[in-house]
């Protein structure tokens, strides 16, 4: 399915995305965590200043005392600055940034002393992710918090779940363990960009039951991600980008299934105590 549009609804769609503000009580802009997590934006180029050693461990100490489930901690992070990231990928950093983490759902080190979820791969996978996906939040935001900006990758330079089995041999890394995302750190080079396009509040929230979806909304949406999309990435297209996706989902998904699913034979039948 194609998503072409005409210039006047790509017009219209841009002008919508420009006028996007957050929506928060006038008595809570001074606070400045807020702030901060509300001004944050995906940036796509930076400049070549180094970022302070311990600027960066303080972005790392905030993915370690994310909050998870039950503290299981079940989260890797492989840490990188531009010279091992080229090192170790044969490639630059994504846009110029000057450090990077790859974060990693990680069942493998918990497993070595506590046996958790022995019959439900799914749960224990999904908890995993979850919980690495709240590290890696904490980092972002305390990045922010520190003049650092920071972009999440799951596909550009083969950093994240859609590379999965590339990163896993590249990083020597066991089974049971997942790269989710790469996130990239740097200083931005230019203003933010605007908010992308959010859905209204009316179309997520719900009390009671789950309520019907907004046809109409949902493809005033679409058609702002496909203006959007074409706005900042002239030279490319959505649909393009789809499909570098789709191309990659099927050897994802392989990858993916033989991590969540992995359980050597002599646990297979009986959880460890």
């Amino acid at each position: 399915m194609k998503h072409k549009i005409g210039l006047a609804a790509a017009l219209r769609s841009l002008v919508q995305i420009l006028r996007g503000r957050a929506h928060v009580s006038a008595s809570l802009t001074e606070n400045a965590l807020l702030q901060t997590i509300l001004r944050r934006r995906s940036v796509r180029s930076f400049r070549s200043q180094e970022i302070p050693d311990d600027v960066f461990a303080a972005i790392l100490e905030a993915g370690r005392l994310a909050p998870s489930t039950v503290n299981l901690q079940t989260w890797s992070f492989a840490v990188f600055d531009a010279a091992l990231w080229r090192q170790t990928f044969d490639r630059r950093l994504p846009f110029g940034g000057q450090r990077a983490v790859i974060v990693i759902a990680d069942t493998h080190r918990v497993r070595q002393v506590l046996d958790v979820f022995p019959y439900s791969p799914l749960v224990e996978h999904t908890v995993a992710v979850m919980n690495a996906s709240l590290a890696a939040m904490n980092m972002t935001i305390a990045a922010e918090a520190l003049g650092v900006s920071s972009v999440m990758l799951s596909e550009s330079g083969r950093s994240g779940l859609l590379d999965g089995g590339y990163l896993r041999q590249r990083l020597g890394l066991p089974p049971t363990t997942t790269p989710l995302m790469t996130i990239v750190f740097g200083y931005a080079r230019r203003a933010y960009p605007p908010m992308p396009p959010k859905l209204p509040a009316e179309q997520i929230f719900f009390s009671g039951r789950y309520p019907p979806v907004n046809e109409a909304v949902m493809q005033s949406w679409l058609t702002q991600m496909v203006a959007g999309y074409k706005a900042s990435h002239p030279l490319s297209s959505f649909d393009r980008q789809l499909q570098i996706y789709r191309d990659k989902i099927e050897q994802a998904e392989a990858d993916l299934q033989a991590a969540v699913f992995y359980r050597p034979e002599s646990t297979r039948h009986a959880p460890r105590c």
